[in-house]
């Protein structure tokens, strides 16, 4: 009977699991829909924001003098893992974070590396690490971003990061992030912020189109390139945002499935048990029986 008891402890415990995940799937599934509209309506206009600005810049004659497309020999180098305040959601976090090291240990061996998270679970794992940031003028506690995620929250954060580069205290800064692609899909992607990258060429067509500007092209690459780089790092955010709720829904959906097919095998064992319990107490009365008539 005490085995018996401890399969009704544990069928409960699982039970309550399974209520605890199916619940967090659910609240996933609706933070998720509002998520997935944000960057659906941001994706193309930033992304066409950046291939004017990018197109721009290369056909300017001045592009040395911007500050922002300053290509320097690379000796200092920072890294910016997106990642999320919280766990349960598979392996959306360990992806960037895995990724994160591989760059500073492969691509980047040997530089001055400094890691900027944003996401408390990048930030826990590398402020034990020698990448941690130290006197700069970089933004810190930037796991408070989640909580307002708008774009004036996220702009004041790029400032600061844009003027990092300007003082040269960087010469270069890589976005570490999941892409959303579904709810099952997240694509990590690695994505150079700054110095500015030309556009590159594709075989076969043609050179960009000489247009005329009002006001001069200079002033507006100067007034679109603080816009776009905001824009960038707000959409990688709302990126990794959208995929972390997705992930998350698609883990609570994995782990509820999991408890069920549990729940069922643990009440199977229940039964069998119980009746091997019930067997053994008829077969105790029989045999008791039998031995008052003999």
């Amino acid at each position: 009977m005490a085995n018996l008891k401890e399969i009704r402890n544990r069928i409960t415990s699982v039970s309550s699991t399974r209520q605890i995940t199916s619940a967090m799937k659910m609240v996933s599934a609706a933070k998720l829909r509002r998520a997935q509209d944000s960057i659906t309506q941001m994706r193309p206009y930033a992304n066409k924001l950046s291939e004017l600005l990018s197109n721009l810049s290369a056909s300017s004659d001045n592009s040395s003098e911007n500050a922002y497309m300053d290509t320097r020999p690379i000796e200092r180098v920072l890294l910016i893992p997106i990642t999320s305040n919280r766990g349960l959601a598979g392996a959306f976090n360990a992806n960037i974070i895995k990724e994160t090291n591989r760059l500073a240990e492969g691509k980047y061996a040997g530089k001055d590396i400094t890691v900027l998270a944003i996401g408390k679970k990048a930030d826990d794992f590398f402020k034990k690490t020698a990448y941690n940031i130290k006197g700069t003028t970089l933004p810190s506690k930037l796991d408070q971003v989640y909580d307002d995620l708008t774009f004036d929250t996220v702009a004041s954060v790029a400032r600061k990061i844009m003027r990092s580069f300007s003082y040269k205290q960087f010469d270069r800064i890589e976005l570490i992030y999941n892409e959303f692609v579904n709810a099952a899909v997240q694509n990590v992607i690695v994505e150079q912020y700054l110095p500015i990258l030309p556009p590159v060429q594709e075989k076969g067509k043609s050179e960009n189109v000489d247009y005329l500007f009002e006001p001069s092209k200079e002033e507006i690459i100067t007034e679109l390139i603080p816009k776009s780089l905001k824009i960038q790092l707000y959409k990688a955010i709302l990126d990794s945002y959208a995929s972390e709720h997705g992930a998350r829904m698609t883990a609570m959906h994995k782990a509820t499935d999991n408890a069920t097919e549990l729940i069922g095998d643990l009440k199977l064992v229940y039964n069998k048990a119980r009746q091997a319990s019930i067997t053994n107490e008829i077969l105790e009365i029989v045999g008791g029986a039998e031995a008052l008539n003999n």
